[in-house]
Order: structure tokens, then C-alpha cells, then sequence
């Protein structure tokens, strides 16, 4: 069988084919090729009548490939001339509209790629729409609670001194004045001070200067914090010290005030120690934290903020609370038979740390041996702090606030503040640390007993206020401190305390002789 009856047979046993061969078809294509052999040809009949012809095969499913017929000597007649030219413009007729359906079905994915991609963008705008409604929502239920906590409807009163004062305040300015542990001590009762002259403020500043904080302060650019803590008796300040922040300098200058320190116009009779003030001081009609505050505002020419008290058997509680204090002790410490403490590294837990705190009757300057000691945990414990994360900052202050370990007047927002501050911008190379210039001397109080206190030597002491603690106050003078000095300047035994600057950097190293006697 020739190759065109193979294919006429493969199309009539395909039916699926685009076309089916049509015989009937294909032999009236035939009969009008033998009808235009005469000379039409030449006259271009033949043109038009063989564009009939093709669409006539077309139909019949010819793809114009292999037309041969077994029985005809295609090389004899002009008949298998027209026949092959006739075949030969179907072929190419074919090719194009082949040709047509493969761009057809190109533009048809495309459409299809188009429309997919409509569709994602359909749905993204849906998404997006529905992100901006969610937003709307949120950002107008959050304006709702901005305006509820900002509305004045909360009465807060606050007692300073005597005089009780109430105002409306809204929620948020509620919390940043609230004062959890106030009730204990009390408010500070605060000179009102109109004007640069009643704070002798220098002359040289600028009009606008700010610290950039908006804490509560007497001076703009400083915050004085006193710290008392406690003996076991919670009458006497074993610890005095007193912090001011350099909040423009970004420093911080500690003032140690030895608890033994020489006090006769403020303290007890019986003693005259510094100690004494809080508890059994002279002046009267005033709380006992503000007795202290008004004694150090007098004799050291300080103005103080706000104050921090703390109890002896709360030390332990604090320090347990922030997981121990890493320090290295110069020495060993023999607070008890069976309360030791060896010399070198080691992590004191917070009773250990009550224990280093108290120690003094081993060394031999006494008292003055227990304020340098206090300084290398001082250290130890700031290095502890400015480690420590902010949120592990405030979840130890909220546990120290839970459970009332402290009393200060200090306000969640002061805080706040104030350790941010600390976190920041200090350093222990900027943190120094003071001891008030004196001596060892015996107070006889007229009972036949004597007392040994602290003789303050008052012109070096204010030779050092005036260089560390007045950085936007004038100068005062000798005659401005109340400072009262047991052993007179021209009689001192000693003035080897008169220069005790050191900063934590150098203590926390090792870089003193604080601790070991």
C-alpha cells in the first residue's frame, strides 16, 4: 500500500483526528483539477478556482504531506502537474493555519497568566483592605484608651509637712506620681525657692539649661538622693551616704557621712553622733527622715531631693533578690565564731552580705574601717546593677516594691527615670566616691561618760563641697556650714582623711586599701 492510502487509512480508523478524511471529497477535488486543463490556466482561472479546491480538501482533512496514488504516473500528464502545484499551495496554506492555532493558544495561556494575576491582585487588595479596617480599629480603640488615661478623674492628695493638698489627675499621671512607699516616712517638706538667688545659683548659666529629664528637682542639672540604713534597732543610720547625679555631666558623686560623725546641735545629748539624728535628734515637730534632711541641708549645704530608707534585715532580702553580690574581700571577714567570710572571689548571698555591711569591730579604725569596707560592696553592687537588663531591673524593683523593703518618697516615675539614667550613661570610672575629711576625737557628754565620735574638719570639707557636690551652685562659705568641729582647725592630730576620692573603677579592681586594716 502507497503512503497516501496508509494515511487515508490511518484517518478513517482515527476519528479523533482534527479532520476526517473525506473521500467524496477528495475526488470532486479531483474531478475539477481535470475540468481546469484546458488553457484557463494561463487565463488565471485557475487561481480562483483552486482557492475553492484548498478549502475543498481542507475540509476532505488533507494535511498536504505524502499525496501519492500508485495508479497514476504522476511524471505523464499535465493533470499530475496542476495536481502537485495544487497541493504544494495547500501545504503552505496548512503551515499558516497551523501556524494561526499555536498563536491562538499562546495569547490564550497568556489571558489565562493575565487573569491569574488579576486574581492575586484581587486578593491582595482584599487583604489590604481588611489590614486597614483592622488598623482603623486598633489605632481608634488605642486613641479611646489615650484619652480615658489622660481624662482627670482620679483624686490624688499628697501631704508635705503639715499641709495636705488634693487635685484631680488623670490615670497616667496618677501612676507617675504615685508613691507606694511613702507612707512610712513621709513627704520631704521642700523650701519654696523663687528665684536664682535663694538657690545661689551661678551666674554663668545659661537661661534655658536642662538636664533634659523632668524629674521633681530643686536645681535643674542634679538629683540628690539621700540613703540611710539601719541597725537592727531601726534607730540608727549605720549607713548615711549621700548620692548626687550630675544628670548634664552624666557623673555621679557619692558623700559617705561616718555614723559616728560630731553633731551637737542636731543630735542626741548623749551622744551628739550623726547616727542619733533620726531617731532621737533635737529638733522637734518634724518627722524623723526630714530631721536628717534639714541636718545635712545645714551643715553641708546640700539640697536634698527625696531619700531611700532601708532596714537592717532587708539588706538580705535585696540582695537575694537580684541573685547575690560577686565581690572580691581583701581580707577575712569574722563577723561571728560561725559567721566567716574568707578573704578572695566569691558571690555573698544576702545574709553574708548583712554581715560585711555591719563589720567593724575588727578593724582597726573602728567605724572608719566599715565605711571604706562599704565602698567595695558599694562597688560590687553597682557593677552588679549596671549588668543587670532593664527588665530585670524593674522586676527586681517590683519585688522590692511588693514587698515594702524600702521606704521612699521616690515615685515610679522618678525611678524609672533615674535608672534609665544610670543604665546609660554611668560607669563606674564616673562614679567617685567621697568620705567627709575629720578625725577621731572623745565627746564628753557630762555624765561621766565619754563617746567616741568623728571631728569634722570643716574647711576641708567645704573645700570638697565646693569641688564635687555645687556644680551649679556658687561657692559658700566656712561661715555658712553649721558644721560644729570638736578638735579645732590648728589642733588636728591627723588629716589623713581629708583626701578619700576614689572611683568604683579603682575600688572594684583592687586599687585601694579600702577594707584591709
Amino acid at each position: 500500500m502507497s503512503k497516501g492510502n496508509r494515511r487515508q487509512e490511518n484517518d478513517r480508523a482515527n476519528p479523533n483526528e482534527e479532520q476526517a478524511y473525506d473521500e467524496k471529497a477528495y475526488r470532486r477535488a479531483r474531478a475539477r483539477i481535470d475540468a481546469m486543463q484546458d488553457d484557463q490556466w494561463e487565463d488565471g482561472v485557475y487561481e480562483d478556482g483552486y482557492d475553492d479546491l484548498e478549502m475543498d480538501m481542507y475540509d476532505a482533512g488533507y494535511d498536504g504531506e505524502d499525496y501519492y496514488d500508485d495508479d497514476i504516473d504522476y511524471n505523464a500528464s499535465y493533470d499530475t502537474m496542476a495536481d502537485s502545484a495544487a497541493m504544494g499551495e495547500y501545504d503552505k496554506k496548512r503551515k499558516k493555519t497551523k501556524q494561526s492555532h499555536a498563536k491562538e493558544r499562546k495569547r490564550s495561556a497568556n489571558r489565562q497568566k493575565t487573569s491569574t494575576r488579576f486574581g492575586t491582585q484581587v486578593r491582595q487588595r482584599k487583604w489590604a483592605d481588611a489590614l486597614i479596617t483592622v488598623v482603623a480599629l486598633l489605632a481608634t480603640i488605642v486613641l479611646i484608651i489615650v484619652m480615658v488615661l489622660n481624662v482627670p478623674i482620679i483624686r490624688y492628695e499628697k501631704t508635705t509637712g503639715n499641709i495636705t493638698t488634693t487635685q484631680q489627675v488623670s490615670v497616667l499621671k496618677y501612676w507617675k506620681l504615685w508613691q507606694p512607699l511613702v507612707e512610712q516616712e513621709g513627704e520631704l517638706s521642700k523650701a519654696s525657692y523663687d528665684s536664682t538667688v535663694d538657690l545661689n545659683l551661678k551666674e554663668d548659666l545659661e537661661e534655658d539649661y536642662t538636664d533634659g529629664l523632668d524629674l521633681d528637682q530643686i536645681i535643674e542639672g542634679q538629683y540628690t538622693i539621700l540613703f540611710l540604713g539601719m541597725d537592727e534597732s531601726g534607730d540608727l543610720s549605720d549607713v548615711n551616704w549621700i548620692f548626687q547625679f550630675d544628670l548634664i555631666a552624666g557623673t555621679l558623686n557619692i558623700l559617705q557621712i561616718p555614723r559616728d560623725s560630731y553633731m551637737p546641735d542636731y543630735a542626741s545629748y548623749s551622744t551628739a553622733k550623726f547616727n542619733s539624728i533620726y531617731s532621737s535628734g533635737q529638733e522637734t515637730g518634724v518627722t524623723p527622715i526630714q530631721r536628717v534632711v534639714n541636718a545635712i541641708e545645714d551643715c553641708f549645704c546640700m539640697y536634698i531631693d527625696c531619700y531611700v530608707k532601708l532596714d537592717c534585715e532587708d539588706i538580705a532580702n535585696i540582695v537575694d533578690s537580684i541573685g547575690g553580690i560577686p565581690i572580691t574581700l581583701p581580707e577575712e571577714i569574722v563577723y561571728e565564731a560561725d559567721k566567716v567570710l574568707p578573704a578572695g572571689e566569691q558571690v555573698l548571698t544576702g545574709e553574708q552580705s548583712e554581715w560585711f555591711i555591719r563589720f567593724r569591730h575588727g578593724y582597726d579604725e573602728g567605724d572608719i574601717g566599715r565605711v571604706k569596707a562599704q565602698r567595695i560592696f558599694l562597688a560590687a553592687m553597682m557593677e552588679k546593677m549596671l549588668d543587670m537588663s532593664q527588665i530585670e531591673l524593674y522586676s527586681a524593683m517590683t519585688e522590692i516594691y511588693n514587698n515594702k523593703w524600702i521606704a521612699t518618697d521616690l515615685s515610679l516615675e522618678q525611678i524609672s527615670m533615674i535608672a534609665d539614667f544610670a543604665s546609660e550613661r554611668l560607669t563606674l570610672d564616673y562614679v567617685n566616691v567621697f568620705m567627709v575629711p575629720g578625725e577621731g576625737a572623745y565627746y564628753y557628754p557630762g555624765d561621766g561618760s565619754a563617746q567616741s565620735v568623728y571631728s569634722i574638719h570643716k574647711s576641708a570639707t567645704v573645700d570638697l563641697l565646693n569641688g564635687y557636690f555645687h556644680p551649679y551652685q556658687n561657692e559658700i562659705y566656712v561661715d555658712e556650714s553649721a558644721i560644729v568641729e570638736l578638735v579645732p582647725e590648728g589642733s588636728y592630730l591627723s588629716m589623713v582623711y581629708d583626701d578619700t576620692q576614689e572611683t568604683l573603677e579603682d575600688i572594684n579592681k583592687g586599687d585601694t586599701d579600702d577594707g584591709a586594716q
